[in-house]
């Protein structure tokens, strides 16, 4: 394998991280979208939705070992396609607990909610946020844009904590609604992990333009 045609396949793998990274944000968006509107047309879309993330990722992990395979690569292109098998597995996990939420936007369509979801979406837009700096962080292979994505956690961990104690004071006013809190806080529970996988992301950058191992996720 020419060392063009080896640059050639790693720009395509690199073109293919991407293109889930687009999928799994529009799964973080319609999971959301179901759970606030009780979408359960939506819900189910990001389910069977699913099925496409793996298969790309299984299709890119597959890309990564035959591409080792085929020329002795240099320190640079094992840290590349190390990086790349490692992101996917994370963009992966996103979309699982994308399925996770929508699950919960199932159980709880017949019910009428204990309160107007407004926290939940703001969370929400800011994992999102993160999951954006994260991968541009990735592909513009910038230090500082990993770090500022790594920030943002504050802000969602300080949302879910104003989320789960309203949730809470809702539940000491009626007992009756305990189970549609706890989905609703295991929502929260989604995007916090959600915003962990965005955290490796930005590692994987780090690593992969230095060589250095961070563990961003303290």
């Amino acid at each position: 394998m020419t060392r063009s045609a080896f640059d050639s396949a790693l720009q395509e793998i690199h073109n293919d991280v991407l293109r889930m990274g687009s999928m799994v944000e529009k799964q973080i968006h319609q999971c959301i979208e179901s759970l606030v509107n009780q979408d359960e047309e939506l819900a189910e879309q990001t389910i069977k939705n699913d099925d496409l993330v793996d298969a790309l990722q299984r299709e890119i992990e597959d890309k990564c070992i035959k591409l080792t395979g085929k020329e002795q690569p240099l320190a640079i292109d094992l840290r590349t396609i190390f990086t790349n098998s490692k992101l996917v597995m994370d963009l992966e996990r996103m979309a699982d607990h994308a399925v996770d939420i929508a699950k919960v936007t199932l159980r709880l369509k017949n019910e009428k909610y204990v309160k107007r979801l407004t926290d939940i979406p703001k969370m929400s837009n800011v994992v999102k946020d993160m999951i954006k700096v994260a991968l541009d962080s990735y592909v513009q292979r910038d230090l500082e844009k990993a770090y500022e994505a790594c920030k943002m956690d504050d802000k969602i961990d300080a949302l879910f904590k104003k989320i789960f104690t309203d949730m809470i004071k809702v539940a000491e006013k009626d007992e009756g609604k305990a189970n549609q809190i706890i989905q609703l806080v295991l929502v929260c529970k989604y995007l916090e992990r959600i915003a962990d996988r965005a955290t490796n992301i930005c590692e994987g950058t780090i690593y992969l333009v230095t060589g250095e191992q961070k563990d961003l996720n303290e």
